[in-house]
Order: C-alpha cells, then sequence, then structure tokens
C-alpha cells in the first residue's frame, strides 16, 4: 500500500529580528504546534518549526513529509549548505562557527532515513497552509512581546506532547531576564534535549544571521572577481527586484542596511522595518527592464546608482545609494542604505 504524503508548512516570526520569536507548522485546525523564545530570530523560527515538525512526526517514518516554506534561508540550509558544513566540522566558508549549529545538527539528525520534500511557497500571498503557520508563529512571538499565553496547538496525533514555550534552554536567559509570558514561567524547556539549544543573548544581539550573511558574502565575493564596486552593486540592485529576494524576508534583512529609508513614488517615507513588513506581501514586479544612467563611487564604501525602471505599462526612475562598513564583518557586505523611486512622467 503507498504511503499518504503528510503536507504541511512552516513558519517563523520575530518582533524586531531579534526580538520576541516565534514558530509553527501547521497541517490543519486540528494538527499543528507552536513555540518560541523571548529572544530569538527570524531564522530561529524558521529553522525550529522544521526541526519540530521532523520530530513530531518521527512515528510515522515511512510516510514521506512535505514541508512548505516561505524561507528560501531554510531551503538551502538543509539542501544545500549543511553537507559542506558538516565537510568543514560545522564551519562556514570563512572558517567561523556556524550559527544556530545545535539547530542545524539537530536538523541534520532528525532527516536521516526520512523521506522529505522542501517546497517554497511565496509568503504572505493568501497560500492557506503557510498564512496559518505565521499567524500561529506571530501570534507566540506577540505573546512574548506583551506578556500573555502563548499557544502551543494540538500537535501531531501520536507524537510526545511537551510544552514547547519557553525560555531558551541553555542561554543562561532566564524568565526574570527574558521577560517570558507567565505561561511560560512554569513550562519545562520542552524539547530541549533533541531540539538543540538556542544560541546565547550575545550571538543574537547582531541583526544580521552570520550564517547567511555568509553566503550573501560568498555571492559578493564572486560578483567582485575582476568587477568594480560599481558593477557588483548593479547586480545586487537587480537581486532586489526578483520576485523570489522580495519574497524572503531574511534575504531582505541581508540587503538593506540597519538604518535604511525610502521615498516612494506617493512621496511616503517608508523605515527599514516598513519595507520589510510590506515588501513580502506585495504582488511580483513582473518582467522588468533596467536601464542604468549613472553608477558613480562615493570612495571606497559607497556607489550612488540612478536608472529607469521599466515593469509593464509604468516607468520609473530609481536612486539607490548602496554603502559598505568593514567594521560590520571582515569583508563589509554592500547594503542598500536609502532608495527613491519616482514614476516618470
Amino acid at each position: 500500500m503507498e504511503s499518504m504524503t503528510i503536507t504541511a508548512a512552516a513558519d517563523g516570526s520575530a518582533l524586531g529580528n531579534p526580538g520576541p520569536a516565534g514558530w509553527a507548522w501547521y497541517i490543519d485546525d486540528d494538527t499543528w504546534r507552536a513555540g518560541g523564545w523571548p529572544h530569538g530570530t527570524n531564522n530561529m523560527g524558521e529553522l525550529k518549526a522544521v526541526l519540530d515538525l521532523l520530530e513530531s512526526t518521527a512515528h510515522r517514518p515511512d510516510e514521506p513529509l512535505r514541508v512548505l516554506c516561505d524561507s528560501q534561508y531554510v531551503i538551502n540550509s538543509i539542501t544545500k549548505w549543511m553537507p559542506g558544513w558538516k565537510k568543514k566540522g560545522w564551519k562556514k566558508k570563512d572558517g567561523k562557527p556556524v550559527l544556530n549549529v545545535e539547530l542545524m545538527q539537530a536538523l541534520d539528525a532528525a532527516m536521516a532515513g526520512r523521506d522529505v520534500r522542501f517546497e517554497w511557497v511565496k509568503g504572505h500571498a493568501g497560500h492557506e497552509l503557510n498564512e496559518a503557520a505565521d499567524v500561529r508563529a506571530r501570534a507566540v512571538a506577540t505573546a512574548f512581546q506583551t506578556g500573555r499565553p502563548a499557544p502551543e496547538g494540538p500537535g501531531f496525533p501520536g507524537a510526545g506532547s511537551t510544552p514547547a514555550t519557553g525560555p531558551a534552554p541553555g542561554s543562561g536567559d532566564g524568565p526574570a531576564a527574558g521577560g517570558a509570558p507567565p505561561a511560560a514561567r512554569s513550562a519545562s524547556p520542552g524539547r530541549a534535549s533533541s531540539s538543540g539549544r538556542v544560541p546565547p543573548p550575545d550571538a543574537l544581539e547582531d541583526r544580521h544571521d552570520p550564517d547567511l550573511l555568509s553566503e550573501l558574502l560568498a555571492h559578493e565575493e564572486e560578483l567582485a572577481r575582476g568587477r568594480s564596486a560599481a558593477e557588483t552593486v548593479q547586480t545586487l540592485e537587480r537581486d532586489l527586484l526578483r520576485q523570489e529576494v522580495r519574497a524572503d524576508a531574511g534575504r531582505l534583512g541581508q540587503l538593506l542596511h540597519e538604518s535604511f529609508a525610502e521615498v516612494g513614488a506617493s512621496g511616503t517615507w517608508c523605515s527599514r522595518d516598513e519595507v520589510l513588513e510590506r515588501l513580502p506581501r506585495e504582488p511580483g514586479l513582473g518582467p522588468v527592464d533596467v536601464h542604468v544612467l549613472s553608477a558613480t563611487e562615493l570612495g571606497s564604501s559607497a556607489v550612488h546608482l540612478v536608472y529607469r525602471l521599466a515593469a509593464g505599462d509604468r516607468t520609473s526612475l530609481r536612486s539607490s545609494l548602496w554603502v559598505r562598513e568593514d567594521s560590520r564583518t571582515e569583508l563589509g557586505p554592500w547594503q542598500l542604505r536609502f532608495h527613491q523611486g519616482t514614476d516618470e512622467a
């Protein structure tokens, strides 16, 4: 008899990134589970959601698992980057330890012997399962932020049921320091032994996930070989126009400077947080044509880019300031600091 495929969506949420964080996986209203931490990142939530789904279905190893995920970071981590990290002793390309390594190692162990297929879905686009997981992950993050009880869900039939919320085990961030909601203060850490410990707070203070950052840096290094800063920035600007990048909040977070701001065509000023919240929800631009008018290198750490963007029957003039801060990492990734768009008459 052919095994039935288990289809579930997995998602994570962090308010502040890092900040109060939640994760959730969802199959239907009777089969879902959520949890989180007082302090974590969106990427941690995304990874933990997949890990808990694998653990919750471990007693059904013969049933294929189809995981719907709106994070390219999670999919790439598990299906592309993890084998290389393992070969290097869980080190990144620059030789530094992989962040979230215990979550990664737990995922690697949980994947062993399982038939798992990952499928990317566009986030915040009305996909029923993805939206259901997102709502539950965000509810947990909000609960930690407001001090209210966090929803945990019924779980998977036949799986062990342990509390999914509470202070991050091994983080040294106890309930009093972490501000966990009342329901979580008396809860046990849950699947601490099998799910991996959450990195300590000092590893989370950087707003950029070093694992994804290392991949971004590697991408920029490849772009930069034999190319000027202006040429590299033009490629990154085009990346920001691609739907798969715009739909991935994690990737956007790496490309946008922490002080990023934007002036839209209507004259509206938008902050980085507003753009990260809005952009993944917007429909794709479709086929676009970019005509660069100027790309001016302002010293070694800034490039001013001006271009005409044609998308459908609409054209606009765009101005972007890209900067590179060497103090941020050894290499200092290029990040978009300011952007303005004006519809062309």
